[in-house]
């Protein structure tokens, strides 16, 4: 499986002055490849090398591996807002949003990423430095630090394009690195169920839950700081603003990278699989009031998804993605399915056979018995449906199942 590992290089003046005039001269080239991409109709890499790449490398500067890297770099792009636009990520066809993203080119950040290859890079990883291709020619002995577990990955499993980037002052080498998987459980003895929520960012099955006091205070407190900042508007106002940019997101990952690993390595301990909810498309089908949408908005319960999905293949653990349809107000020891039985945030009361239970920790042991069943049917791997749609009116509601999952991914 494919890994990236991300180390910090400590170039000097002079160094990272060559590589701030190199990404700067492959992101306008980028930027102008772009333009003639749109204008021409052609995205296609080899199609759009024909027309662009002789004037890239004269124009710029760049040697033949760094023009062919923004050439595809700018094709990527593309292919990208292709995808997001055929899965209605960027709204509507016709709709405001839609208009934007397709009537103009696509442009690249001075700082955006360079793709690097080993033949304009060369690590040399025990004296912990590398030698990259600049503009202004060969640049060698660029330090960098990184970690033994890093160094150690670096030696062992790197392959392929790294890439090249600058961010708040700093400047970061992301290698790509083909790490072998453990071989997966095709036997699990049982499921792990994990409810996602905002209040708790994760309940599992066992009764665990992890809760999310601490990163909500954060969020409240960072947005708090960023408003009043905002309306003071002065310059030291805006210094401490891009001071602080991305501090809320940066503890987030490192909060759902953690919760992910203590997930997979109960999962793995145990002998079973993990199972989660396939939360596909929830931003749009739940309507919020105005105070709650921006605690709705930050929850990243996809990259915690992510991080989970790819720990647990690493470790050989399978997961399966339901569908969360009902899992809050169905009872984990009856079945009984009521609005009525979510008294409240934190607890849930069948009023069918009064069983009483957090109600985080009832929703995932539902997630869990959805899982086991769909395993056992033997399910095929597939990937999460979007939501389903009426043919027309509001429709019947359909009823609910255990065993009404969406998807399994046994091959994860």
């Amino acid at each position: 499986m494919k890994l990236v590992v991300q180390v910090r290089l400590l170039p000097t003046p002079e160094q990272a002055a060559a590589l701030e005039a190199t990404l700067h001269a492959c992101n306008e080239a980028a930027s102008w490849v772009s333009n003639v991409a749109l204008a021409r109709g052609e995205f296609k890499n080899f199609a759009l090398r024909q027309h662009t790449y002789d004037t890239v490398k004269s124009r710029w500067g760049l040697g033949a591996q760094a023009a062919q890297h923004v050439i595809k770099k700018t094709c990527d792009a593309y292919t990208t807002l292709k995808a997001n636009l055929k899965s209605g990520n960027l709204g509507r066809p016709g709709s405001q949003r839609y208009r934007r993203a397709t009537e103009k080119p696509i442009s690249f950040r001075p700082q955006g990423a360079q793709p690097y290859d080993d033949r304009m890079l060369s690590w040399q990883i025990p004296g912990r430095t590398v030698s990259i291709w600049t503009t202004a020619g060969r640049v060698k002995s660029v330090a960098f630090t990184a970690s033994a577990e890093q160094l150690a990955t670096l030696a062992l499993y790197r392959k392929g394009e790294s890439d090249l980037l600058e961010r708040d002052g700093m400047w970061f080498l992301n290698a790509t690195c083909e790490v072998p998987q453990a071989p997966l459980n095709t036997e699990p003895v049982d499921f792990l169920g994990i409810d996602l929520g905002i209040v708790n960012i994760a309940t599992t099955s066992d009764g665990e839950i992890l809760a999310g006091r601490e990163l909500n205070r954060l969020r409240t407190r960072e947005r708090s700081l960023r408003a009043k900042l905002q309306k003071k508007s002065t310059p030291s106002a805006k210094r401490r603003l891009r001071k602080r940019r991305r501090k809320e997101a940066r503890r987030a990952k490192d909060i759902n990278h953690k919760i992910a690993k203590h997930v997979v390595a109960e999962a793995e301990r145990t002998g079973r699989g993990i199972a989660l909810e396939d939360l596909t498309g929830i931003r749009e089908r739940v309507r919020l009031r105005k105070p709650q949408r921006a605690t709705h908005s930050s929850w990243a319960f996809h990259q915690l998804g992510q991080f989970i999905a790819y720990k647990a293949r690493r470790a050989g653990v399978p997961v399966v993605h339901v569908d969360p349809a009902y899992t809050s107000r169905t009872c984990a020891e009856c079945g009984h399915i009521d609005k009525a039985n979510r008294i409240s945030q934190a607890w849930f009361t069948c009023r069918s056979c009064g069983f009483v239970d957090h109600a985080d920790s009832n929703s995932s042991r539902n997630i869990r018995a959805r899982a086991w069943e769909l395993w056992r049917r033997g399910a095929q791997s597939a990937a999460p449906v979007p939501p389903r749609t009426p043919r027309g009116g509001t429709g019947r509601k359909r009823s609910i199942t255990a065993s009404d999952a969406r998807c399994a991914s046994p091959a994860l």
